[in-house]
């Protein structure tokens, strides 16, 4: 390097300097810097030492030790810039992964939530606000993108969270005790996301807007056919009108006597918790069990968001009342575990599984201010958080009613047989059903019906949400059952179809499998009274080591004698036999 390219280095800054201050608009009156040059007497002498101090370094390391020296200072100038690169890169994804989770939100004035700018309907988010939360633990704050961040769906989240899941291959049938339906993995989101998925506005219905009920404080039996005064005996023009889909309906649904539904109606409540059963609610959970049928379960793995905000509602009747009353299980709380207990009066059936359906599919009558339902059967135990379930099997398939698909069956005639088989009902009345669907054009199950996968529902679980379209499938549905057997999967493919005829709705089927992954299914009581107790494991007996055959390897310390004496049993056995011991007891 000589003195003229330092120079030139030295001009070029300068004239930086003054182009930036010439842009400024400070050109007037600039001094010119002089050039600093260093001497050549300067520069010959520095390049002297370097020369002096090279030779004097490999003098003192050597060659071999100086060239392995500048190889390791290489490698490890190689190593960190390759390091910092990577780092750069990683930098930059976490960065693209956390903006494309943000969702822009705007603060709603009127009310105490965050709502999701941008969305409609069902897209519609609202968690609760959180003023203090930005301020706070950085881990816990809320990421407030700019205006003019793009919007992202809350489909996004849960294509990132779900979009690599898929059913693992079956295990191998090693066990062949093992036979049956077994559960199936389902990918839920995290109970804060699913929480936050919840629609801010009920679902469109379709053509039905309006849908009311039928009142009579003295039904009066017209057609000679089954059914009953607690379902108001609608004749067959009422039933083939309940199916033509109107924007205002009046339909049959139970409870046609008394002011209200659990008043003087049938099925009756106390006034306490009528009040209860008439609060409005975002999401509830509903059971019952009847004729002391069922023994109750207690959920697991409930959120405390929902514990607070989800009330669990379990209907029995006055006979199951007293057992557990007289077990101790009820006491003046009303409550078992997370259950909430409603004692059900002047039940309308004999039957106790017949008015277990009124519950099940009457929901929304018992329940006139809340907006989603997941309806249990007695013997079933609920391990998983509802608000993922609702965002699994609803908001996430864009559905409003949902129910798992049967195991083993899809066509409604081997599904009657298999009642049959089973002594389920009587025989003739099952046939009576079954040949009178056959007149309105029953067929059996065929690929023809896709995007239908089944006619046959595995009905202990219900998941809906409550708007006029999926209240009149439940009222239609229980006049079915009302009119012919309590077996509700004989009728559920009718209405549906009927339905579905009229109107754009669908109801979303899922697997069996995935049902069992949120329930758990226990024996009745019944069966389990009349099972056999479990057999007392058995005790382990551990036998003594034998003694050695001879004692001439065994060392023994000097001054004592080995012992030939046994145990205590051997020693009690041989004073019954013999008063003394010689070589034959040995």
């Amino acid at each position: 390097m000589t003195g003229g390219s330092l120079g030139l280095r030295t001009g070029s800054y300068g004239s930086l300097q003054q182009l930036q201050l010439i842009q400024n608009g400070f050109s007037h009156n600039l001094p010119t810097p002089g050039l600093t040059r260093k001497s050549s007497k300067l520069l010959l002498s520095s390049s002297r030492e370097k020369d002096r101090v090279l030779p004097f370094v490999c003098r003192f390391l050597g060659r071999k030790r100086v060239t392995m020296l500048l190889l390791v200072v290489l490698a490890l100038l190689v190593f960190v810039f390759n390091s910092f690169t990577v780092n750069k890169e990683s930098s930059n994804v976490i960065i693209t992964q956390h903006s494309e989770n943000v969702i822009p939100y705007r603060k709603d004035k009127s009310s105490s939530s965050i709502t999701f700018a941008g969305m409609e309907d069902k897209h519609d988010i609202k968690i609760p606000s959180t003023e203090n939360t930005v301020t706070g633990n950085v881990k816990h704050r809320i990421l407030i993108p700019s205006p003019s961040h793009p919007l992202i769906q809350p489909s996004t989240v849960v294509r990132d969270h779900c979009e690599n899941f898929a059913f693992p291959p079956p295990p191998p049938p090693t066990d062949r005790k093992r036979y049956g339906p077994r559960p199936c993995p389902v990918c839920y989101l995290p109970v804060e996301q699913a929480i936050a998925s919840m629609p801010s506005f009920s679902s469109e219905s379709s053509v039905l807007r309006n849908l009311t009920y039928v009142y009579d404080e003295n039904p009066i039996r017209i057609e000679s056919h089954r059914g009953s005064e607690f379902g108001g005996f609608p004749t067959l023009k009422q039933r083939n009108d309940s199916y033509d889909i109107k924007e205002s309906m009046m339909v049959h649904c139970g409870f046609v006597k008394g002011s209200k539904p659990g008043h003087q109606s049938g099925f009756d409540v106390d006034e306490a918790d009528l009040m209860e059963l008439e609060m409005f609610h975002d999401i509830i959970v509903a059971s019952a069990v009847f004729g002391n049928y069922d023994i109750i379960q207690q959920p697991k793995n409930i959120s405390e968001f929902s514990r607070k905000n989800v009330p669990f509602y379990m209907f029995i009747d006055e006979e199951t009342e007293a057992y557990m009353t007289n077990s101790s299980v009820l006491g003046n709380s009303k409550r078992v575990g997370l259950w909430r207990i409603i004692v059900v009066r002047n039940v309308p059936y004999s039957d106790a599984r017949r008015n277990g359906k009124i519950p099940k599919l009457l929901l929304h009558r018992l329940f006139p201010n809340v907006r989603y339902s997941l309806w249990i059967d007695g013997k079933l135990q609920l391990v998983v958080d509802p608000y993922q379930i609702l965002e699994r099997f609803l908001w996430r398939q864009n559905a409003n009613f949902a129910i798992s698909r049967h195991y083993k069956r899809y066509d409604v005639f081997e599904e009657a047989e298999a009642n049959k088989a089973a002594g389920k009902y009587d025989n003739s009345t099952i046939n009576e059903q079954i040949d009178f669907y056959i007149k309105e054009g029953l067929q059996p199950y065929s690929e023809a019906k896709f995007p239908i996968t089944s006619d046959v529902p595995e009905g202990c679980v219900i998941i809906k949400e409550h708007i006029p379209i999926t209240n009149l499938f439940t009222c239609n549905w229980f006049n079915e059952v009302d009119r012919f057997t309590s077996r509700d999967q004989l009728s559920f493919s009718t209405v549906r179809d009927k339905i579905m005829g009229k109107v754009n709705w669908s109801i979303n089927m899922f697997l069996d499998c995935e049902r069992r992954n949120f329930v758990i299914q226990a024996y009745h009581r019944e069966l389990l009274e009349h099972m056999p107790p479990p057999r007392p494991p058995r005790a382990i007996i551990r036998l003594p080591l034998p003694l050695p055959q001879s004692t001439k390897s065994v060392k023994t310390p000097t001054g004592k004698k080995i012992s030939l004496k046994r145990g205590r049993g051997d020693k009690k056995r041989h004073r019954k036999v013999g008063g003394r011991r010689d070589s034959k007891s040995f």
